[in-house]
């Protein structure tokens, strides 16, 4: 068997600080952008001359939170509810030999100024700090296929949770405005995807649950279907991104 290495091109800047509550998948979530900062040696402007002429790009990326807890034949995908196995090869569980992934995203913008070379994204579900090691011009004619099976995920998952606001939330959301004026919405479609493990989504009763988004620390509180943003607040002290991986 052979053994091969990879370099590190880059890493994400993203408003999701932690693993939990990413959308599965890229579009999901509109103002869930992000940027892809590459690194030395590969920022350079060359690099990426006429790459902005593509709409979207592939990234592929490495999966640094859970790579060290190695791979399983078989997963439980979340759009199957958790319960039913099937191979990992037939999924795009972060559990793989080789702990690899890759994301279509929407290019919005090559930013160059002096060192830095910056790729502005559209909607992704990739977690702050996550480390790029190839990017992929998307090539319509070859890559979308009308036709083409996805057999258990054929159509796009239903974001059917409601979102309500508690009256100290609402109030915070209209303190940071002006400088969130998406943060609402923001909010409001990560939550609607139900990011909460499939086996939870079958308890009964109030659950509450805390997540990492921009520079918040978001609690909210499940009853039935409806998902309520109790408290929104400053995660200044647990804001550092994690450690890119080299």
């Amino acid at each position: 068997m052979s053994e091969f290495g990879l370099s590190q091109i880059g890493v994400i800047r993203s408003p999701y600080k932690e693993k939990f509550a990413v959308p599965r998948q890229p579009g999901l979530v509109p103002d869930g952008t992000g940027e892809l900062h590459l690194l030395a040696p590969y920022n350079q402007p060359e690099a990426v001359r006429g790459l902005d002429a593509f709409s979207h790009i592939w990234l592929l990326f490495i999966f640094n939170q859970t790579m060290g807890q190695g791979w399983h034949p078989t997963v439980r995908p979340p759009r199957l509810g958790g319960n039913s196995r099937i191979g990992v090869f037939a999924t795009r569980s972060t559990f793989r030999p080789n702990a690899i992934g890759m994301s279509l995203v929407a290019l919005n913008a090559v930013r160059i100024f002096k060192a830095e070379v910056v790729l502005e994204l559209g909607s992704l579900d990739l977690v702050d700090g996550t480390p790029v090691v190839d990017i992929k011009p998307y090539l319509p004619y070859a890559e979308s296929i009308p036709s083409a099976r996805a057999g258990f995920a054929q159509q796009i998952p239903a974001a059917d949770m409601g979102v309500d606001f508690s009256l100290g939330a609402a109030a915070r959301i209209e303190a940071l405005a002006p400088r969130y004026p998406h943060l609402r919405r923001f909010i409001s479609d990560v939550l609607a995807q139900d990011p909460r493990p499939a086996y939870r989504k079958t308890h009964g009763g109030e659950q509450t649950y805390a997540v990492r988004l921009m520079e918040f620390n978001i609690r909210w509180r499940v009853t039935g279907n409806i998902a309520e943003v109790i408290a929104i607040e400053d995660a200044a002290a647990m804001n550092s991104p994690p450690p890119a991986v080299g």
